[in-house]
């Protein structure tokens, strides 16, 4: 028996966190100071990239990376089908058009097998999504945009401290684009950080993000059409020491998703399936129900059993907007996307579930199921 609530996800904010956040407040120096700095070193330590950019959400950070490779109005972009919605507006933002890819059942990644089909004289860029944590086959998608000379920015919002073959995402790509939004491993509220291994485009990002402000002959001028995507320093000091206990806590969260791997045995649902060659940050564990299953009165039932759970992401195409402007058929050309919007289910899986709790979460699902 559950006897206390468990959410979703819940941020793990601790005493040293709050302490910097106060020595913030008190400096005066609240935009742009000696933590925003501290946070950008640290996300190179921690990725090996060469440069990093804190902004002030992970949108602005793929916003910023369209807009500083020169995406913009006739262009296309590859986008998986599944993902945050987030992840194909920012084409639809800087004026280009996203093309949808299905997914892989298994992983929830971007199937690489239909990619190329889809590239045309447009396609400019890829954005692959490294979903829930689980890093997809970036190697290949790296191939082919060498092939066809396309840009890629790695969407990899769920996944920092994620690898491949023991790289880090986010450093294969022109752009590597992480979220620190609360339901993010580590958060800042609301923020996010862009890594690259070109200094054009880190100068260009730092350029951008202030509202196109460059110094040139010890003067401030405005060289770009620039926005103002900064990051507050007390949002910096509230994440920087909680970078440091990033692995702490993805070692913690692979040990809750044994847990529910060992004891879930219901046939109605389908497990995630990590390959052998990623490290997954198990920022979401995600199923898949057997469509016999109602997942919203699923959904009800845990939350009166103290469980909280949701849908995963979004079948982009499948939303309202899209739907408005592209008409898809997503059954016949994103079965997989549609699937796992329509019938995935989140548990909890974060730094407060402990195994004792999971093996309960474990033991619910499989009696109402």
């Amino acid at each position: 028996m559950i006897n206390n609530f468990i959410p979703l996800a819940k941020p793990n904010i601790q005493e040293p966190d709050i302490d910097l956040v106060k020595e913030v407040l008190k400096s005066g120096m609240l935009v742009q100071g000696k933590f925003v700095n501290q946070l950008e070193n640290k996300f190179v330590d921690f990725t090996h990239a060469k440069f990093a950019s804190a902004l002030s959400n992970g949108t602005a950070t793929l916003h910023l990376a369209l807009k500083a490779l020169n995406i913009g109005s006739g262009d296309e972009v590859i986008v998986p089908a599944f993902s945050y919605v987030a992840t194909a507006n920012v084409v639809e933002i800087v004026g280009a058009k996203p093309v949808f890819v299905d997914i892989e059942i298994n992983t929830f990644n971007i199937d690489v097998s239909k990619i190329e089909s889809v590239i045309t004289s447009k396609t400019k860029a890829i954005i692959p999504v490294h979903e829930f944590g689980l890093a997809c086959n970036i190697s290949e998608v790296v191939s082919l945009a060498k092939k066809y000379k396309l840009f890629v920015i790695e969407d990899a919002a769920c996944a920092l401290g994620a690898l491949f073959k023991n790289k880090h995402v986010g450093t294969f790509g022109d752009f590597g684009s992480f979220s620190l939004h609360p339901r993010k491993a580590i958060t800042s509220g609301e923020g996010g950080v862009l890594i690259t291994e070109k200094v054009e485009l880190d100068k260009k990002i730092k350029t951008l993000r202030n509202h196109g402000i460059d110094m040139i002959n010890n003067k401030m001028e405005f060289t770009e059409f620039g926005l103002n995507y900064r990051m507050t320093d007390f949002q910096a000091a509230l994440v920087c020491s909680q970078v440091e206990r990033i692995n702490k806590s993805i070692d913690h969260k692979s040990k809750i998703a044994e847990v529910y791997y060992n004891e879930i045995n219901s046939k109605n649902m389908t497990l995630p399936f990590t390959p052998n060659y990623t490290k997954h940050t198990w920022q979401t564990f995600h199923v898949i129900l057997n469509k016999s299953i109602k997942r919203d009165l699923l959904i009800e039932k845990l939350k009166e059993n103290q469980i909280g759970a949701n849908y995963g992401a979004q079948c982009i195409p499948h939303m309202i907007a899209y739907k408005q402007k592209y008409n898809y058929d997503c059954e016949k050309l994103f079965p997989n996307a549609l699937r796992a919007y329509l019938h995935g289910l989140a548990i909890p899986i974060h730094d407060f579930v402990s195994i004792e709790e999971a093996s309960m979460i474990s033991k619910t699902l499989n009696k109402l199921i």
